[in-house]
């Protein structure tokens, strides 16, 4: 029997994003499964109702309580959950680490959830990794932000009244968003500086045409990520880190870890020595922040220099941010979709394993599971 497949107007302050989207609803559709969406689901992100084709409509309840997979994009609230059918598969980012009465709710509710941002970092899941499909939206608006904040052009001009010098970007933090950064700043035609402690992320930076900063630290980590630095490393990374810092007029931090808070980058005394002027752009502000004085979702002006603490910039561009996480989505559940539309989960599956959070009544994800019920 075929699933039923889930998709609800996002309820969440500011975010305009949508899980499911015409194209995607389609292959769904194609797969056998049925699909029932929140009238008005996509209208945030300028997907029409018109748009969808082969789908039902019916109101929130009423998706909520026939769903056999619920698509999300921000975790489900706790009233929502309370709405779903024992067994029900919900996939989205759960945010585990800061919504511990959710993640009881799925487990007393026997509700099976896989968490996108758990998805492992292997090559056979990269068209499943939401974390990064997102993270290349945050990093290209936060260059158009700073772009836009600033009182001096990007590129070089050549005109009557003289040259004007390119501005000078330094980009904290070489991952997806970084590098997406980088490209969109070198589009605009500034002069790009980008430092990480992953030294093996040197060659990416050069090949878009940025000068990597070289500290002679590197903190290799796991599952991509980057390890914590100790005492001495943090200092000799700050002292080079502060005089490049000095001489940008933008700098945007993306320095972020899922489930931990941000490392602390750039000090109020690094940020006092930059010309009056300059931006910050803090893409990690919704996880503490890169910057001393960066405030999530607020701009702080601190001796003529504006610190920007944007939350969930993805929601600015809502309609690509949307094509890319559903395709996420449609990638990862797709192999688990029989011939008949119905649900299979292969619980051998790696990437099904590693990224379910909560199944019959137990939370599978051992660091969320220490977390809320202890060791």
């Amino acid at each position: 029997m075929p699933v039923t497949i889930g998709a609800l107007r996002e309820s969440a302050p500011g975010e305009t994003r949508v899980s499911l989207v015409p194209e995607v609803a389609e292959k769904f559709a194609a797969a056998a499964a049925h699909i029932l969406i929140e009238r008005g689901a996509g209208v945030s992100a300028q997907f029409p109702d018109s748009g969808y084709k082969k789908v039902d409509w019916a109101d929130r309840d009423a998706v909520l309580t026939a769903a056999g997979v619920l698509l999300t994009v921000q975790p489900p609230s706790l009233a929502e959950i309370n709405a779903l059918k024992p067994g029900t598969t919900v996939v989205g980012f759960m945010q585990a680490h800061a919504r511990i009465d959710e993640v009881k709710a799925l487990r007393d509710r026997q509700i099976t959830a896989f968490a996108m941002e758990l998805i492992p970092r292997i090559s056979r899941a990269q068209s499943m990794d939401a974390l990064s499909s997102q993270a290349a939206v945050a990093g290209y608006k936060a260059v158009l932000i700073a772009a836009n904040m600033l009182d001096r052009f990007l590129p070089m001009l050549t005109t009557a009244a003289g040259t004007i010098r390119p501005a000078q970007v330094l980009i904290i933090g070489v991952g997806v968003a970084g590098l997406q950064a980088i490209a969109t700043a070198r589009r605009l035609g500034a002069v790009v500086e980008a430092y990480d402690v992953r030294s093996a992320t040197k060659e990416q930076v050069r090949s878009l045409g940025a000068k990597f900063i070289d500290t002679g630290l590197s903190a290799e980590g796991s599952g991509g990520y980057a390890r914590a630095l100790t005492e001495e490393e943090q200092r000799q990374q700050q002292e080079v880190l502060d005089s490049r810092i000095a001489l940008a007029d933008a700098v945007i931090t993306t320095a972020a870890i899922p489930g931990r808070r941000a490392p602390r980058i750039v000090s109020r005394a690094a940020l006092e020595r930059m010309k009056p002027g300059s931006v910050i752009i803090d893409i990690a502000a919704e996880s503490g922040g890169n910057c001393e004085l960066t405030q999530a979702g607020q701009t702080v002006v601190h001796q003529g220099v504006q610190i920007v603490g944007p939350v969930n910039l993805p929601a600015q561009l809502p309609f690509h941010a949307s094509e890319m996480y559903a395709r996420n989505l449609y990638n990862f559940l797709k192999p688990a979709l029989d011939k008949q539309g119905d649900l299979a989960i292969d619980w051998q599956d790696e990437v099904f394993a590693q990224s379910c959070l909560t199944h019959a009544g137990a939370i599978k994800h051992e660091p969320t599971r220490k977390l809320v019920e202890g060791a």
